[in-house]
């Protein structure tokens, strides 16, 4: 298993500096030493990339385009009934068409890094068409730098669908299929 030191040393995650803002935020990802901490917006799933990190193994990477959701039993916005994993809806709760329930990770986006765990499932259709992560709407929001709304279950801004980094550091024991995301049509969630 690689640390993400030894994929900074390696060079084998495609899209690092991307992966990791580092042009935008400062960082050298050359340096022998741990990156500095990096200074996020403040709440319990948006994290220091370098905490993230420094002791975590990277199982998978990639980049897929993300879409946003909210499933409280509340039935308002398309709600489908409560997450799959038996927990109830909370930010960080992330939905996957494929991935094992249960699957930790990181999604990164324009420098902002936020924490997952895979309980529930889809998107459905949209996996189709390459949407391969269902955020949180309250995670969605931070990462976008707009607002939730709690009373309507939606995000105050114009994306439906922003494209993300992600790096899976553990993987779940429910159902689903370890590996690059498939569609929700290929059944694997099931598996």
């Amino acid at each position: 298993m690689k640390t993400l030191l030894d994929v900074r040393s390696n060079r084998t995650v495609k899209s690092l500096s991307a992966l990791l803002g580092t042009a935008a935020l400062g960082m050298s990802i050359m340096a022998a030493a741990p990156a500095p901490a990096v200074k996020l917006p403040v709440n319990e799933n948006v994290v220091s990339i370098s905490a993230a990190f420094n002791k975590e193994q990277v199982l998978l990477s990639g980049s897929t385009k993300g879409s946003y959701f909210w499933d409280d039993a509340s039935g308002r916005e398309g709600d489908t009934g409560m997450p799959a994993i038996g927990k109830p809806m909370q930010k960080g709760l992330f939905a996957s068409p494929s991935w094992p329930l249960g699957t930790e990770g990181y999604v990164f986006y324009k420098g902002k890094a936020a924490k997952f765990f895979i309980g529930d499932r889809g998107p459905g259709t949209p996996s189709d068409d390459g949407v391969m992560l269902d955020m949180d709407g309250q995670t969605f929001a931070e990462l976008t730098g707009t607002n939730w709304n709690s009373d309507t279950l939606t995000v105050n801004s114009d994306k439906g669908h922003i494209d993300v980094q992600y790096v899976v550091t553990k993987w779940g024991d429910g159902p689903g299929k370890k590996g690059e995301p498939v569609p929700f049509s290929t059944g694997a969630w099931s598996g």
